[in-house]
């Protein structure tokens, strides 16, 4: 048996997707893209959906040039589902969960659980687009009514590769329908909110086995069978925090990308009144892992206004954002009035209007305004998980699209008044390869993982510069607007 072994990750964001392949020894991680594809919702007179059918059309395209492979795993964005009818036939394409179907939803369901008990239950934070409030939106619907069965994206995925049908727990743990101190299914609670949990196959966690590629994927694809699909961190976080290169020190995470995620990796769940208020998740990691975190709005602001403006070179726009002053404006980045999509620009300049700061105008100040205020939502995310866990943080990791953001990185580090480790940016495809390869038995355990992680990825450290107190002034600046 050879000692370096193949894994294809198919890692979806909200944005693109891409088929990875990492190449995987005792003493080596090798990652290469092989196919990218767009994920554009479309808009359709019901609402926001997903092209799934196009995602899928992408991953087999990815499959056929990936060549010989050990094992697949998916992971994507977390929440969404696609329904099935009694013949396992798709029900229509799965709503997107910037959808408004869920407005003045979550009021319906906490009439009948109140908001602290679902959080002293889940551990979940309130998010309008969570599963739970998607269903009871959908509720009555002819499509929900005629599903047999409820399959969160990368177990739709991996149910058209294998036939197999599955429910990821990292994912399921996004749901708002799970306990995460028994990490199952909270029974007592879908019961009173009639949500019917048959509708979900039966749980299976990272490195379990998904069934093997079917014939006529083997046939489209031209990959020689039996190739085995395996269960990864599908939720795209999973993976990611599980590809966080920490060796053994007291850390923070932020995943950056469309959202920034940031926070802690726990031994077990906070569900405070205070962990509630503070609008912290507890999402299910690998090997019994708490994923204790802050959804940030992220990189999205950025992209919408790189969108309105054209597409403009990223590298020239930082290059000017770094030399506007720092702090002149900032927003709330966990805001959800910034979801939607549209008129981005607009938007961040009238937010500080309303908030009495001085309207950002030229694409270089709204860039730093952005950046300005989500190391502030940063620095904001990683304090209040060490009081609300109680567990100090000695360095920020940054992992994901916006690690190769050298400013937001070194920002990060200003207003954290921490050093920053920025890399790997595949995080979430490495952390799907690398429980594919230990499902395989080519490396240990999570530490193992993330040794091997830190011996072989590119890295990147910086120091904070000057005081935290500018910042802390503009905390208290926001707070006040």
């Amino acid at each position: 048996m050879s000692a370096v072994r193949s894994y294809a990750a198919v890692d979806l964001g909200a944005s693109s997707g891409r088929v990875m392949v990492g190449r995987v020894g005792p003493d080596s991680l090798e990652l290469a893209e092989v196919h990218r594809f767009p994920n554009r919702p479309v808009r359709v007179p019901e609402g926001l959906r997903w092209d799934v059918l196009g995602l899928y059309a992408g991953v087999l395209d990815g499959l056929k040039g990936a060549g010989a492979v050990d094992s697949v795993g998916i992971d994507s964005w977390a929440v969404d589902y696609g329904l099935l009818d009694a013949d396992g036939a798709l029900l229509g394409n799965p709503v997107h969960y910037r959808d408004g179907r869920t407005d003045g939803i979550a009021e319906r369901v906490w009439a009948k659980v109140p908001a602290e008990e679902l959080y002293a239950t889940t551990g979940l934070q309130y998010a309008p687009f969570n599963t739970l409030y998607q269903l009871t939106a959908a509720r009555d619907s002819a499509q929900l009514e005629r599903a047999e069965r409820l399959l969160l994206i990368p177990d739709l995925l991996t149910y058209w590769l294998t036939g197999e049908q599955g429910t990821e727990l990292t994912n399921a743990s996004t749901t708002q329908l799970v306990d995460p101190r028994t990490r199952d299914w909270a029974h007592g609670l879908a019961e009173r909110l009639g949500i019917d949990l048959s509708l979900f196959a039966p749980l299976r966690r990272p490195g379990d086995a998904a069934g093997v590629l079917r014939p006529e994927v083997l046939e489209e694809t031209g990959l020689a069978g039996p190739v085995p699909v395996t269960a990864v961190g599908s939720h795209d976080t999973a993976s990611a925090v599980a590809a966080v290169p920490a060796g053994g020190e007291r850390f923070a995470y932020i995943c950056t990308g469309t959202w920034s995620l940031a926070g802690l990796e726990l031994d077990a769940p906070v569900l405070t009144e205070e962990s509630r208020a503070a609008n912290f998740t507890n999402e299910l990691g690998l090997d019994g892992t708490v994923r204790y975190l802050r959804n940030i709005m992220g990189l999205w602001l950025l992209q919408e206004c790189l969108r309105a403006w054209g597409q403009p070179d990223l590298g020239a726009l930082l290059l000017d954002a770094g030399k506007v002053p720092a702090l002149r404006s900032v927003v709330d980045a966990g805001d959800t009035a910034f979801l939607a999509p549209g008129r981005m620009p607009e938007r961040i300049a009238e937010a500080c209007r309303a908030s009495g700061q001085p309207a950002p105008a030229t694409p270089a100040e709204i860039t730093r305004c952005i950046l300005d205020s989500l190391a502030l939502a940063h620095r904001k995310a990683v304090t209040d998980a060490q009081r609300l866990a109680g567990q100090p943080a000695d360095v920020v990791h940054i992992v994901g699209g916006g690690s190769r953001n050298a400013l937001l990185c070194q920002l990060t580090s200003d207003a954290c008044g921490l050093p920053v480790v920025s890399g790997p940016t595949e995080a979430a495809a490495l952390g799907n390869v690398l429980v594919q390869a230990r499902a395989h038995g080519l490396v240990g355990d999570l530490a193992g993982m993330r040794r091997l992680l830190t011996r072989t990825q590119l890295l990147t450290r910086y120091e904070p510069r000057g005081g935290t107190q500018r910042w802390q002034a503009a905390q208290a600046r926001l707070a006040r607007g």
